[in-house]
């Protein structure tokens, strides 16, 4: 599961560096406890706590505490949450392919303006009410031609798409 590009990267969000995915390949392979991750994972005991406890609070691991009746110490048994994964990835995916129809349609409706030193960027609508003048350096606004963005939005677009339903078919 680790080794999809999607769950890599939300995962490696969640962890904050590829360097902690080994604690959670451990609880995807069952090892349950943080001491035995800890372990397997040469990582220290508190850097994998502090990873549990952040994809216990995406949702991404659970856990059950247990007393140890002669110690009387808790026990965390751990969890990962395959499925939450798969609707996190879902979700993302399906606001990312949104924002970018978004993008894609205000690009291919609109005129756009810029600031030969780069500072600003407006539609027609927003550079007419400034005159077509850049409101920091009161430099003329020029035209852009803004075929490479759309260019740009639609290959994004199309391999977005393409690796959302590729994990679609591998998580039916």
């Amino acid at each position: 599961m680790i080794d999809d590009p999607l769950v890599k990267t939300l995962l490696t969000n969640v962890v904050e560096d590829e360097s902690n995915l080994p604690i959670v390949e451990a609880l995807i392979d069952g090892v349950e406890t943080d001491e035995e991750i800890a372990k397997k994972t040469e990582i220290k005991l508190n850097i994998v706590r502090k990873i549990l406890y952040k994809l216990y609070d995406m949702g991404l691991a659970s856990y059950k505490r247990s007393k140890d009746p002669e110690t009387q110490w808790f026990t965390y048994t751990w969890k990962f949450e395959k499925e939450e994964v798969i609707n996190h990835i879902k979700k993302d995916s399906e606001q990312y392919i949104k924002m970018l129809n978004e993008e894609l349609e205000r690009e291919e409706n609109n005129m756009f303006f810029v600031c030969p030193q780069g500072h600003v960027r407006f539609d027609f609508d927003d550079a007419s009410d400034y005159e077509f003048l850049c409101p920091v350096c009161m430099e003329e606004l020029e035209f852009q031609d803004n075929a490479a963005n759309i260019k740009q939005i639609k290959e994004d677009l199309k391999m977005v798409e393409s690796n959302f339903n590729s994990f679609n078919k591998k998580n039916k």
